[in-house]
């Protein structure tokens, strides 16, 4: 069953679950049934099912909307950590990472799907010797994807928009989209959402929906807060999308607080984007 337009939903990891009951039965406690699923890499968010995970998932009558990859060995400790090991950013990590991104787009269609989200890693700037091999690394997990029939939404937040705009005008990979976190950019500083928004926005493939404050030491992160209490500014966030002809589902993600600090966040979170619509 297709996903209505602009459906709100949750991102599993946010809810810090184990297994697909529990998932269900916190699905079943919010009020949402609409997931962005945590393909089950143990660096990022296992899952008692193990392989078995795409057919539960399957038969618990989720409407699942994509994948979520993470990679061994990234650091988010601070922003620096998180540049030195997120993504393909480091040259010597590239080709692991490719292998353990062939293995996310099986199990992404194992699971029905046919998106799959991941941090690229920090993009290099024009005139940076790395950024042809950073790219050419992008256009091999493109063609990954592309035999797979899967679409790769890379996520907002460590770079511009502006810079991941001339990236993917350069990589011109129609199966390379955008996972936007209006979010990350502010805890990464790397400028205003609701401009990025109009920047990126016919590439648009899925959202995250988080709200945060700018840092306010250089090098160190911003803060995340919960919907509505940050500097995103949710309902012209909401409208951004809207004006740019955004139409598939806002998946909530929370990653700051324990399991029932995160549930209430979430509760706030679909009502202040109930109101949003």
């Amino acid at each position: 069953m297709a996903v209505e337009p602009l459906a709100i939903g949750v991102c599993s990891w946010s809810l810090q679950v184990k297994s697909v009951p529990e998932l269900r039965r916190l699905c079943d406690r919010l009020g949402l049934n609409v997931v962005q699923i945590a393909c089950g890499d143990p660096h990022h968010a296992d899952w008692e099912e193990g392989d078995r995970l795409p057919q539960v998932a399957r038969a618990a009558g989720f409407d699942l909307t994509g994948a979520m990859l993470g990679f061994p060995g990234e650091d988010y400790t601070t922003p620096d950590t998180i540049r030195r090991t997120g993504g393909f950013g480091n040259p010597a990590d590239r080709p692991a990472r490719l292998e353990r991104l062939a293995w996310a787009l099986d199990r992404t269609r194992a699971l029905g799907l046919g998106d799959l989200m991941l941090h690229a890693g920090f993009l290099p700037e024009p005139g940076d010797p790395d950024r042809k091999p950073f790219l050419d690394t992008l256009g091999k997990a493109s063609a990954l994807a592309q035999a797979k029939g899967v679409i790769i939404a890379f996520e907002t937040g460590q770079e511009t928009a502006d810079l991941l705009r001339r990236t993917l005008d350069e990589l011109k990979c129609s199966n390379i989209k955008v996972n936007f976190d209006p979010a990350n950019m502010l805890l990464y500083d790397k400028g205003d959402p609701l401009r990025a928004v109009e920047i990126l926005g016919p590439d648009i493939r899925s959202v995250h929906v988080k709200d945060a404050k700018r840092p306010t030491t250089p090098g160190a992160w911003g803060e995340e807060v919960p919907l509505g209490q940050g500097q995103v500014n949710i309902p012209a966030f909401v409208q951004a999308l809207q004006k740019a002809g955004y139409r598939g589902p806002l998946c909530i993600e929370r990653e700051v607080g324990d399991q029932e600090a995160r549930i209430r966040d979430i509760e706030t979170g679909a009502r202040v984007l109930r109101k949003c619509l």
